[in-house]
């Protein structure tokens, strides 16, 4: 029998020291259950190291900032703590979830004198998709939740509240046979996938959407530096549906769901394989490399 991520055997750090896993429990009344004050990092270490675990730190004091959050640790102090979770569970190739939520003293919607915790998890995780499907890659239903505009929130924080319709849509996806959704934006231009970016292939242009909605995913980031090494040409753009079928290939780019093609959007097919296949290579290389 699987384990839950709440019955596990392990140590998680928990508010400066390292707690076992079954311990590390927090109030029904948190405030960051209730009212989404909530902002999380997910980094994957590869060969017991673990890629651009830095900027992974400081976009989380970032996206705590976004939600008026001061975090009561600094970046250094939490690149350690993730070294000692990772050496205390004996974990090489791991997934890391450190997270920022304000507690339980007060349950209103403003809670400007809440204690804020920090916690760092980490366990053992495949892919994010299973074996067969990063062979083969994903299929995609066209979700029917959109991404509001900048105006409407914090959207370049990666915030518990931000993932609501990316569950939603993932969960209908799911139950209709596919394994993931497309997100469109608030003009109906594509987004993103519900956890991950999306770019898609002509010749060897790499066309992605503007990151001005959505998390400009670290991912994201190096695959539009890895392309630069490698000749191709990327152009971040408003990309509408109806241009979809111009492209040959499409893959999705994430921490979790790392380089992994896509084979169809809805009815739209993208038969090609070869760029995202070279992307691939160097973000394995890369990510080990660094490690």
């Amino acid at each position: 029998m699987i384990p839950t991520m709440s019955d596990r055997d392990g140590l998680i750090w928990l508010d400066g020291k390292l707690t076992a896993w079954r311990d590390a429990k927090i109030h029904v009344l948190t405030h960051g259950l209730h009212y989404s004050s909530c902002v999380f990092e997910g980094i994957r270490a590869y060969e017991g190291h673990c890629f651009r675990l830095a900027d992974h730190m400081e976009r989380l004091l970032f996206s705590a900032g976004c939600l008026d959050m001061k975090v009561p640790f600094t970046v250094n102090e939490l690149v350690d703590a993730t070294k000692k979770v990772l050496a205390a569970n004996k974990l090489v190739d791991a997934y890391v979830r450190p997270f920022v939520w304000r507690g339980s003293e007060q349950l209103a919607a403003a809670a400007p004198n809440n204690t804020i915790h920090v916690s760092i998890a980490a366990w053992a995780m495949p892919n994010y998709f299973d074996a067969i499907a990063k062979a083969k890659g994903i299929r995609l239903q066209v979700g029917e939740w959109r991404r509001p505009p900048k105006s409407c929130g914090p959207v370049h924080a990666k915030c518990s509240a931000n993932y609501t319709i990316t569950t939603l849509a993932k969960h209908r996806a799911l139950a209709q046979g596919f394994d993931d959704a497309l997100l469109l934006d608030w003009e109906d231009n594509v987004a993103e996938v519900t956890a991950a970016n999306i770019f898609f292939v002509h010749n060897r242009e790499l066309h992605t959407p503007r990151a001005d909605c959505f998390l400009n995913g670290i991912t994201r980031q190096t695959v539009i530096e890895l392309a630069g090494k490698m000749s191709m040409q990327v152009i971040e753009r408003r990309i509408a549906p109806t241009e979809l079928s111009q492209f040959t290939e499409c893959f999705v780019t994430g921490t979790a769901s790392e380089i992994t093609p896509v084979t169809s959007i809805g009815d739209l097919s993208f038969p090609g394989r070869s760029i995202s296949s070279e992307i691939d290579a160097a973000y394995s290389a890369l990510v080990r490399k660094a490690s």
